[in-house]
């Protein structure tokens, strides 16, 4: 018999052998899908085959040598056997057949056996064994997605920079390193995005990044490359390839043909055309913000397109325009919060810069200063502080400046227009994303809205306000839901303790944390790591 194609499997035991070769004979095992996988004389046998097969369903006799059916049973018992088992029994051992269900048979038939009723008892588990698979997989499948979902949120946080999550969240109580994965990491821009999106309404734009982001995540799935694939910002998206025990590192080769791949795809599927840029290196955990911006800014100083670009940390990317990528983070962190005093030391320090790299090349000098000006774009739409009128301002001018002087002032006059806009946006947009952000920053303190007001400079009746209207959910329903989110990514990346995670996501109380986040997922959280530890196992 073809037991590859059986759905159910069943496993006979039973010192009688008539008894057992009826079992197998009489009862229409093929016609109720099932496969009977072996035969046992005696409970150790059964065990041996009960490990090697995992039957879904067992029928078995009560009195046998050796190991008996109650024993077999409670064996089961402690194995957490997850099937179904129907004892059969005398009957002068009813009584005692009675107590089995208390070890878990789920029925039971008496000698001589009733093959009639014995055969609708099977139909009937049957039915229940493949509704309880039915239900497992499709908890097995939105578990997958909710771990998938937590683990992203964690790799994005760290990518970004957000909060000190490395230093802060992943380094045991101890203080010493765990084993942490390491990624390669590639970084896809849509070649030329910030001038083809010109012309794009926002609800184009978001349906291309979305298609974009789509095709990523399934050129590589041939490949069986496990990665994840995050948006960074419009028209840019991070692919992170984790590095596992049992697989070697991919060459240099290997990540050429996969970006060679993507590009391919994107190209097909989407019908655009994407750079990709690549640490040249593994990238731990703690490094990857750095890899990430390091790649960024290395890719987008590369001309042309569809190019394939591999960065080590030093050269046009990082070291030699340190100060340059300091003071440009400066200037978008200013604009971000409207700080003018931020913006204005953040631009001087940019004419240095820029000075001191023109003081070597000037075709240098104005290439950097582009790739400056398409950076701010790209960021302040991306915060809503650069409207369709104003970026078509900033375009025409760009377009006309052919010297340092000149691209100077259209970054001082981007910049101008932004820290203005933020200005009078008085219903708050800025001024949230400087909430969320510190938000972020502070997670794991005892926050509380006079502390997020008193930091923006506004009363808390004024901030609860703009904070509802800007998120849709008071302070504290963002904020409980940022920190449960936080709770199950480590959960999921570590092996802190319940206690540990608590106080890491604002929690002193073991106690009120696991109230707080039963209430929110439904479960307490060792129930949630068990279940996410379980079904890694079974995957």
């Amino acid at each position: 018999m073809n037991l590859r194609n059986k759905v159910l499997k069943a496993l006979l035991v039973d010192d009688e052998i008539n008894i057992m070769r009826n079992l197998q004979t009489v009862i229409p095992w093929e016609e109720l899908n099932f496969g009977v996988v072996g035969m046992a004389t005696n409970g150790v046998k059964a065990m041996e085959l009960v490990g090697e097969f995992a039957p879904d369903l067992i029928l078995s006799d009560i009195r046998m040598p050796v190991m008996d059916g109650i024993a077999l049973l409670k064996w089961l018992q402690e194995q957490k056997y997850e099937g179904e088992v129907v004892m059969l029994t005398g009957f002068q051992e009813f009584d005692y057949a009675r107590s089995a269900v208390k070890y878990g048979a789920k029925d039971f038939i008496l000698k001589p056996i009733d093959y009639e009723e014995l055969r609708q008892i099977v139909e009937r588990l049957a039915l229940q064994i493949r509704e309880k698979r039915m239900e497992r997989l499709k908890e097995e499948k939105t578990w997958k997605r909710l771990s998938s979902l937590a683990y992203e949120k964690m790799l994005h946080d760290v990518l970004l920079d957000y909060t000190s999550v490395c230093s802060l969240h992943l380094l045991p109580e101890e203080g010493e390193l765990p084993d942490q994965p390491a990624y390669t990491l590639l970084v896809a821009d849509l070649d030329g995005y910030s001038q083809i999106a010109r012309p794009w309404s926002e609800r184009e734009r978001k349906l291309w990044n979305f298609a974009v982001r789509n095709v990523l995540q399934e050129a590589l799935v041939p490949d069986e490359q496990a990665y994840a694939v995050l948006q960074t910002r419009e028209g840019e998206w991070c692919l992170l390839l984790e590095h596992r025990p049992d697989r070697a590192i991919p060459g240099t080769e290997q990540i050429r043909v996969w970006s060679h791949s993507l590009q391919a795809a994107v190209e097909q599927y989407a019908k655009l055309t994407v750079s990709i840029g690549i640490f040249a290196s593994p990238v731990p955990m703690e490094r990857l913000a750095e890899a990430y911006k390091c790649v960024q800014r290395s890719l987008q100083l590369s001309p042309g397109k569809q190019h394939v670009v591999f960065v080590d940390g030093a050269g046009d990317g990082g070291e030699t325009n340190e100060p340059l990528w300091s003071v440009l983070d400066e200037l978008v962190a200013g604009l971000k919060q409207k700080d003018r005093a931020k913006v204005e030391q953040a631009t001087q320090g940019l004419h240095a810069s820029v000075k001191a790299i023109l003081a070597f090349s000037v075709l240098r000098g104005e290439q950097m200063l582009h790739f400056v000006v398409l950076h701010l774009m790209r960021e302040m739409r991306e915060i809503g502080l650069l409207e369709g009128e104003q970026e078509e301002a900033v375009w025409a001018k760009l377009e006309k400046s052919v010297c340092v002087k000149e691209l100077l002032d259209t970054i001082d006059g981007l910049t101008s227009a932004c820290m203005n806009a933020g200005l009078a946006k008085k219903t708050g947009e800025v001024l949230m994303v400087s909430a969320k952000n510190y938000i972020q920053r502070h997670m794991s303190s005892d926050l509380g809205i006079e502390e997020v007001a008193d930091y923006l400079g506004i009363s808390c009746s004024y901030f609860s306000l703009l904070f509802k209207q800007q998120f849709g959910e008071t302070f504290v329903e963002y904020l409980t839901r940022q920190r449960m989110e936080l709770a199950k990514s480590l959960l999921v990346m570590t092996g802190k303790s319940v206690t540990s995670i608590g106080n890491k996501v604002g929690y002193a109380e073991r106690r009120y944390f696991t109230k707080v986040f039963h209430k929110y997922e439904g479960m307490t959280p060792t129930e949630f790591r068990e279940r996410h530890a379980a079904g890694e196992a079974d995957g």
